[in-house]
């Protein structure tokens, strides 16, 4: 499950070719910074709401709204009709394509989105890929950086697999959803149409079309 297009619709982006001669969808993290040296035109074609700013190497699509006090450092690409919403951070290297959310307070680094995706409340996306209509709730983590020394690795087939990534986020495949506030470690693989339930720390692969839940007990006792 961990090809491209065991995770991902690649026609759901038009940056598909990102993903050639990939054998692992997370090789395309390493890409994207020459992918956008290639690519990226500046032209701005979006609407905006009040101040925001914009470096100079940015793409906006037609049809795209930015609010009030969002920052577009760059590079980046960035789709038609999105929303860009106040106070949003994008920084370098992060590929959005067309009719994606990013919300208040949210940051994005080294970062490939798939169209529909939505980032809208309170998220860190840092060095992750989500696919065609992949939300997070508010609050989601997708942490990039281990605290011990060393690259990622990912559980393939029972064995771990060096991915040679100092920082990889996530991978979420085509309609995830993950609840709010809840963290995903380093490496974490969540297949397609998959949900992690809110508040979970979660670790490894989720196969397609699974819950992650978090049955945690509750007791209620009169006041005093």
């Amino acid at each position: 499950m961990f090809k491209p297009a065991d995770l991902f619709d690649l026609a759901q982006s038009e940056h598909a070719r990102i993903f050639e001669g990939c054998e692992y969808a997370w090789e395309a993290l390493s890409k994207i910074q020459t992918y956008l040296k290639t690519n990226l035109r500046r032209e701005l074609h979006n609407r905006c709401e009040g101040v925001a700013y914009v470096g100079e190497q940015v793409f906006i699509g037609e049809g795209t709204v930015v609010e009030d006090g969002a920052m577009i450092k760059g590079p980046a690409i960035i789709g038609k009709n999105c929303e860009i919403r106040h106070n949003a951070y994008i920084r370098d290297n992060v590929i959005i394509g067309d009719n994606c959310l990013v919300g208040n307070s949210c940051e994005l680094k080294s970062a490939l989105l798939f169209n529909h995706a939505v980032v809208p409340h309170f998220n860190y996306v840092g060095d992750s890929i989500l696919g065609f209509k992949a939300h997070l709730g508010a609050g989601v983590k997708l942490s990039n950086f281990k605290v011990t020394s060393g690259s990622v690795a990912v559980e393939v087939n029972g064995k771990r697999l060096d991915t040679k990534l100092r920082k990889f986020g996530a991978l979420l495949g085509d309609n995830t959803d993950v609840g709010c506030n809840a963290v995903l470690n380093p490496g974490s693989i969540i297949g397609r149409g998959s949900v992690i339930y809110p508040n979970i720390n979660w670790r490894g692969v989720l196969a397609a079309n699974m819950i992650a839940k978090n049955i945690g007990s509750l007791e209620i006792v009169a006041k005093r």
